[in-house]
């Protein structure tokens, strides 16, 4: 008979919302004092287990529960949340995990293969900008000479707050040992979107997350008085800029994915003068890495299409970008099977967020998501929620999968 008591499941997030969160919502930003909290809270019910627990040298918090065999399932989440956060983000996975592993425990006493919990150090990079920090870090990604100098709101430096909290940045790609045995990964996340919410489901299975293209682009016109320049003679950078927005999502309706404006800067930024330099920033997101480097090809050709009728220039400026990453086949139909046990039904979508999952999987681990519906469709809020019934279900359904997954990494072994 399984002691899996999803209700715990429950009980757990509502204390951890009680202990860090406010009016706004949760404050569990990485590297500050309300995320050790959690941490140290979340501790005591590892200790309380009989975990073998220890921090690496990126931050990340390991707990094992030793095995038969040294090869291991991982299960990954991140205690951490942006400020005036929902209460499920990241952390639905870490308390979910942990009671899939009071259930292996108390079935097997020691399990066929060695099962772990991490809780990722800042995925979210919400103060400092940086996500999947300790994530990137043991993938073995992470530049430290590119992260260093991040400074947050107060001018504290991202080397300085790592230092407080023990965490050596020069010393956190050594965390890669970590993974030497680690044979799968699971990760359960709330959807953040509302695609599970429209479908009326309650669980999905996700395909891998999607490729990241993000650039900014300036246009260079002329700066001309408002009331003495002439329609027809003006050089107006935002003119040319403004007609990415429409075009944008023309670029969707072909591909797919998602494409956003983020922002708009313009110069001199005066109510009496034709804008002289607009730059406005890009975000575009999809799949199938074909069909991204489509879509960032057709936006260079609209702007430089656009900056010609307005008769000023544009020059692109690299952000950042990232493949996309598609997750274990094997492990994508055991998810679907978990699933499909659980709700009797079958879904697969793919994240429009970045995840843990994807540095992990790029890192060379078999991979796969769990999605649980989002109420509202919302998340990075303090509205963020899932009904319980769901929460439930998705704690039953990681638990069928990780016991699915356990079988299979002794069948590789």
């Amino acid at each position: 008979m399984s002691t899996l008591n999803p209700k715990r499941t429950v009980a757990e997030l509502k204390d951890l919302r009680r202990l860090t969160a406010d009016e706004l919502g949760a404050q569990r930003v990485a590297w500050t004092d309300t995320w050790l909290e959690a941490r140290a809270w979340l501790r005591e019910k590892l200790d309380a287990l009989g975990l073998e627990t220890h921090k690496d040298e990126a931050g990340n918090v390991w707990s094992t529960l030793k095995g038969k065999s040294e090869k291991s399932l991982l299960i990954g989440g991140h205690m951490d949340s942006v400020p005036n956060g929902g209460w499920l983000d990241g952390c639905l996975n870490v308390m979910a995990g942990l009671e899939v592993i009071r259930r292996i425990k108390d079935e097997y006493g020691i399990p066929p293969v060695t099962v772990q919990l991490v809780d990722w150090a800042d995925e979210e990079g919400a103060r400092f900008g940086r996500s999947l920090f300790g994530s990137s870090s043991c993938a073995g990604t992470m530049k430290p000479d590119e992260e260093r100098n991040r400074t947050d709101k107060e001018g504290i430096r991202f080397e300085d707050a790592l230092k407080r909290c023990g965490v050596d940045i020069d010393k956190a790609h050594l965390s890669h040992k970590e993974l030497k045995n680690v044979a799968a990964h699971l990760e359960l996340h709330v959807e953040q979107g509302p695609v599970l919410l429209d479908l009326d489901l309650p669980l999905g299975t996700v395909l891998g997350t999607y490729g990241v293209e993000r650039h900014a682009m300036t246009f260079y016109g002329q700066a001309a008085h408002s009331g003495s320049t002439p329609m027809n003679r003006r050089k107006d950078a935002f003119l040319a800029a403004a007609k990415m927005s429409p075009e944008i999502y023309r670029i969707t309706d072909r591909h797919g994915g998602v494409c956003t404006i983020g922002s708009v800067t313009t110069k001199p930024g005066i109510v009496t003068s034709v804008v002289e330099e607009c730059r406005i920033t890009l975000d575009q997101r999809i799949l199938d890495a074909d069909k991204l480097a489509t879509m960032l090809r057709e936006a260079k050709e609209a702007s430089e299409r656009f900056a010609k009728e307005g008769n000023v220039t544009v020059k692109w400026e690299h952000l950042w970008s990232i493949s996309p990453e598609h997750f274990h086949p094997d492990l994508l139909q055991f998810c679907d099977e978990a699933i499909k046990e659980t709700c009797g039904y079958i879904k697969r979508l793919p994240s429009g967020p970045l995840h843990d999952a994807a540095e992990v999987s790029k890192a060379g681990i078999p991979t796969v998501m769990m999605f649980t519906q989002s109420l509202h469709g919302i998340s990075h809020n303090k509205i963020e929620d899932t009904k319980e019934e769901h929460i439930e279900m998705s704690v039953t359904a990681l638990d069928k999968l990780a016991e699915k997954t356990m079988g299979w990494i002794l069948e590789q072994s």
